[in-house]
């Protein structure tokens, strides 16, 4: 081996290394930050690499409803403008073009997209015809999906229940309590609801790592046979419960949250430790008037008082 074999070598290795190198930087590239919100909870997510086009249709069904149609109404205009100009670039091809020119060429293409012919305008050359077939199977196609897009959103589940701001922490039945209500806004009678209290915290394991830990709190009555109106969880802080014996700055040093989940409508809510309120409870909010009829007072419903 001559003496330039080694720097041959040398070089060799520095350019795979280069190369190993390279590939992370484009693979970070790649990667971007997103912000989320997981229940009431903003979160940065970074490292995952961009997969666009492998979630659209849950995308789809996440955004809001302007920001879908304003995207449909972007595809469709975009379409019609590449269609237009198509038919542009081949004058003659459509026949009694009106307005004539590019502007009547992006009209028949409206009309075609949205397989409305009207007659006057129609294609009078194979190019013309070719052109038009193309775009009758992307109008079809296009408006298929926003078609099922538009149904799906509207099909989906949505419960309507108001959680109140605050869980509180009072007294009941003579007993240290933890309080979560939530009301029905619709106001229909839903048969067999299933509700959860659920406590995440934060541990420190025998090694010294902290970690996020939950706990099922037990209620004293996880489900109502008819939920019309409101219903409030209770959690007794007996011996048995994980919150036994905290009090606002020991949970506020666990970073102690809150997640209720009523399964049955499939609803939830998280509180944050700073949301929770000791030794308050809730304002009424059930009252009779006068004329025999129930009153529900949604104005107090967020409120808390003393006791």
């Amino acid at each position: 081996m001559d003496s330039a074999d080694p720097a041959r070598m040398a070089a060799s290795l520095g350019e795979a290394q280069g190369a190993s190198h390279a590939e992370p930087a484009r693979g970070r590239r790649r990667r971007s930050r997103h912000r989320v919100t997981i229940g009431d909870r903003p979160v940065v997510t970074e490292g995952l690499p961009r997969r666009f086009w492998q979630d659209l249709y849950h995308l789809s069904l996440t955004i809001s409803w302007p920001a879908m149609f304003g995207t449909l109404a972007a595809i469709f205009l975009t379409l019609n403008l590449v269609f237009g100009s198509l038919y542009a670039l081949m004058p003659g091809s459509v026949a009694n073009l009106n307005p004539p020119g590019w502007t009547g060429a992006f009209f028949f293409s409206v009309e075609t997209l949205a397989t409305v012919g009207y007659g006057d305008m129609h294609p009078q050359t194979h190019y013309g015809h070719f052109i038009a077939t193309v775009e009758l199977f992307t109008g079809i196609f296009s408006m298929s999906l926003m078609t099922g897009l538009i149904f799906a959103r509207f099909a989906r589940p949505n419960a309507r229940l108001l959680f109140a701001e605050n869980p509180v922490v009072s007294n009941y039945e003579g007993k240290p309590t933890l309080m979560v209500r939530f009301v029905n806004e619709r106001h229909n009678i839903i048969g067999n609801a299933n509700a959860k209290l659920w406590l995440l915290r934060n541990v420190v394991s025998q090694e010294g790592q902290t970690q996020r830990r939950f706990y099922e709190l037990p209620l004293l009555r996880n489900e109502h046979p008819a939920l019309a109106l409101s219903w409030t969880l209770y959690h007794v802080l007996d011996e048995k419960s994980p919150l036994y014996g905290l009090d606002a700055d020991a949970i506020s040093a666990i970073k102690a949250s809150l997640v209720v989940a009523a399964q049955t409508i499939h609803a939830r809510r998280s509180y944050d430790h700073t949301d929770i309120r000791f030794g308050r409870h809730y304002a009424n909010i059930l009252d009779d008037l006068d004329d025999g009829r129930l009153r529900i007072n949604y104005a107090r419903f967020h409120e808390t008082l003393d006791g």
